[in-house]
């Protein structure tokens, strides 16, 4: 039982991605209701269940909404595509456009992807020194479940819950 599940509040708004085996424990003990199956079992010694791709909470469960994405080097090459933003080739490093060593901060509005040529070449200078611009300008995104579906494959009977948007950028 390695694989994901999809949780929905009893608003049908997605929560959070967890294993199939906490799915399946919220699924019995009356926590949650199964909405969608991998259409796999799941055997014990003298039980069957159906194994959940998406489970839905009996109780709605108030979320924060607030909190912000930390930024890593997956969700920085998830955001852009696994691109580097200064000349589109495939990302390997992440780069601060105003280098730490120049006073630039660790946020998602001045990390990007980047690869190994770029990075180099761009050592700690600042864009104008460099002579490098950018593809797009870096946002942070704007959704926690963003970052969670982005993890991992996104499966397709969790398009309805997660939208479109999100299962176009982890197919990148």
């Amino acid at each position: 039982m390695t694989g994901r599940a999809l949780v929905l509040n009893a608003s049908y708004e997605p929560l959070s991605v967890v294993t199939v085996r906490r799915a399946l424990v919220l699924v019995l003990s009356e926590r949650a209701t199964l909405v969608h199956g991998t259409g796999r079992d799941l055997r014990s010694a003298t039980s069957s269940f159906a194994e959940p791709s998406v489970v839905r909470l009996v109780h709605y469960v108030k979320v924060p909404h607030q909190t912000r994405v930390a930024v890593t080097r997956r969700s920085v090459f998830v955001r852009d595509g696994h691109r580097c933003q200064y000349c589109g080739a495939q990302a390997e490093n992440i780069d601060h456009i105003i280098p730490r060593s120049r006073g630039g901060t660790h946020s998602w509005e001045n990390v990007v992807a980047c690869c190994r040529r770029c990075n180099t070449r761009k050592e700690d200078r600042l864009l104008e020194e460099s002579g490098f611009h950018l593809v797009r300008q870096p946002k942070a995104p704007r959704s926690r479940l963003w970052l969670l579906a982005a993890s991992g494959d996104v499966r397709e009977e969790w398009a309805p819950y997660v939208g479109p948007v999100l299962g176009q950028a982890v197919a990148v």
